[in-house]
């Protein structure tokens, strides 16, 4: 269990510690959701590169000089949306499952939201975008794997944590049991979202992938009886 409590514990201050590198430069106010809301919009549709403050201001029904004051350059609004968005998505998800649950409906309903925001578009671009950029602009890529992967990373291995306390589940290391969950998860949906195959998914579809990932996670880390 040692190995266990470090992993889940320790792996949820590592992340708090990271998502606030940047946000604390950030001075708020009372526009800066909106400021958000235009840039994200901006962002989705004309990607990165394309992108520039003047649009953004326009979108966001501010002046240049607000948007500067919240923001120095591109590079930080971006990573800024990025960060507040996948954090909001983290923090509804765990919100909406109850984790006093069976193991089996936990995970998934922790499933179908992961693969809800995979397959959505914001989801789906904001990947491209930090990929398609990553060699220019390396703190892209960097800001979601922080805010989207390493969320996920932290709130299940929480869930896994606790439920392996109560006996309801027998892992060892909870950050790597909460990694392999989520690439089952990815199965047959991610290499087609990767490479342009298949950009929308029919409910069927996701709960195949979700009904063989619990499946799957369970048949290895059940408690034995």
């Amino acid at each position: 269990m040692l190995h266990s409590t470090f992993g889940c514990v320790g792996g949820t201050v590592a992340l708090e510690m990271t998502l606030n590198i940047h946000s604390k430069a950030i001075r708020k106010g009372r526009k800066f959701d909106q400021v958000l809301e235009g840039a994200r919009d901006v962002f989705l549709v004309d990607g990165f590169g394309a992108a520039n403050m003047d649009h953004v201001a326009k979108a966001s029904g501010v002046s240049k000089a607000t948007l500067y004051s919240y923001f120095a350059d591109k590079e930080s609004l971006f990573i800024a949306v990025v960060q507040t968005i996948c954090a909001h998505q983290a923090e509804q998800a765990m919100q909406h499952i109850d984790q006093s649950a069976p193991p089996a409906e936990v995970l998934s309903s922790a499933a179908r939201h992961l693969l809800g925001f995979m397959t959505s578009e914001f989801g789906q671009r904001i990947f491209r975008i930090c990929v398609a950029e990553a060699d220019r602009f390396p703190d892209l890529g960097l800001a979601f794997y922080q805010s989207g992967p390493m969320v996920v990373r932290a709130k299940i291995g929480e869930y896994l944590h606790d439920a392996t306390a109560k006996g309801l589940l027998d892992i060892v290391d909870c950050d790597l049991a909460a990694d392999q969950f989520a690439e089952l998860c990815k199965a047959d949906i991610f290499p087609k979202i990767l490479f342009g195959v298949q950009t929308t998914f029919e409910k069927a579809e996701l709960e195949r992938v979700i009904e063989g990932a619990v499946t799957t996670f369970l048949a290895r880390y059940s408690r034995k009886q």
